[in-house]
């Protein structure tokens, strides 16, 4: 008897401590898993270097890669976080977004979130002006057929703005820069937020619409330093950048506490928090809301297109 109890204890224990390990497909979600957490920014075996150059900035990495282009010329280049792909065709660029209008920096010798959150994104995921990369414009995570079944189409999605196959444009691309403020954004939601010291936070108790919604999903905010947010004063200046929504460090894998467990969620396309359509079969009887689904309305709060918690309906959770 004895021998027993001591079995179903230790099944007990066990059990307990992998549901406290929260495993990253805990709910049986589809998802990415075994491969290096960089992913596609491993570069083609370049790693770190391929962002980073340790030495000589951009010039390090070869020099102005845009197509056509004049020979490197930027002074300034590695300046910040030892950004090693040459910014120079970026420079004083206008990128018309649909109904805002982005006018990058002249200069990469600063640390505004222009620069780091906007502009190093684009020497790379540029397909209109800073052309001639090492990208080959088809999603990765598609090429080593890692995306959920039966949830995209077959043709080649791409990952260069700018150069999708409509006119070389941004009408189509999330807008980012200093006029798509986070305020804008978050529209009635905006007083749920902080700024302390140039990170922006998430004020518990503020909005109690937006309380349930964190406890359904999770705090998209928790933890988020100034990268991704300019250091203003208002969350309604505050303006969006690429960093706002994507880490390029963590491919599939976003760490924290969601609906309420910490653990390890799965994410596609380097996206800060669980972002998973793999988990719509878990939707399929209308109950929980896909966390591809939470993760955009953790901004688009309010609105038509806004949560279940922001109109009122407060018990549904999330399927991660």
């Amino acid at each position: 008897m004895k021998k027993v109890m001591i079995l179903i204890l230790c099944v007990v224990v066990f059990g307990a401590m992998a549901l406290a390990q929260n495993p990253i497909y805990a709910q049986g979600s589809v998802g990415i898993n075994g491969i290096d957490k960089l992913g596609a920014h491993q570069n083609g075996g370049r790693g770190c270097t391929g962002c980073h150059a340790p030495h000589s900035g951009g010039a390090g990495g070869g020099g102005n890669k845009a197509g056509g282009a004049a020979a490197f010329g930027d002074p300034n280049s590695g300046s910040v976080a030892l950004w090693g792909q040459d910014t120079t065709p970026l420079l004083g660029a206008t990128l018309n977004f649909s109904g805002y209008t982005e006018v990058l920096p002249a200069a990469d010798n600063t640390a505004s979130g222009e620069v780091t959150g906007i502009m190093f994104c684009l020497s790379c995921h540029d397909g209109n002006v800073a052309t001639g990369g090492m990208m080959t414009n088809k999603l990765y995570e598609q090429k080593i057929g890692k995306l959920p079944a039966g949830v995209y189409g077959p043709n080649s999605i791409p990952t260069l703005l700018a150069s999708d196959g409509s006119s070389n444009n941004y009408l189509n691309d999330h807008p980012v820069g200093v006029n798509a403020t986070i305020g804008a954004v978050l529209s009635t939601n905006a007083n749920a937020f902080v700024i302390t010291n140039g990170a922006m936070k998430y004020s518990a108790g503020v909005n109690t619409n937006y309380d349930q919604f964190v406890s359904n999903y999770g705090n998209f905010f928790s933890g988020r330093a100034t990268l991704g947010y300019a250091a203003t004063p208002a969350v309604a200046t505050s303006y969006l950048l690429c960093t706002t929504c994507h880490t390029p460090h963590s491919m599939y894998s976003a760490s924290g506490t969601w609906g309420g467990v910490s653990g390890n969620y799965p994410t596609y396309f380097f996206l800060v928090a669980p972002y998973n359509p793999g988990s719509l079969a878990a939707v399929n009887d209308g109950t929980k809301a896909s966390s591809a689904t939470q993760f955009c309305r953790s901004c688009h709060f309010t609105g038509a297109g806004g949560s279940n918690e922001g109109s009122g309906i407060m018990n549904v959770k999330t399927a991660f």
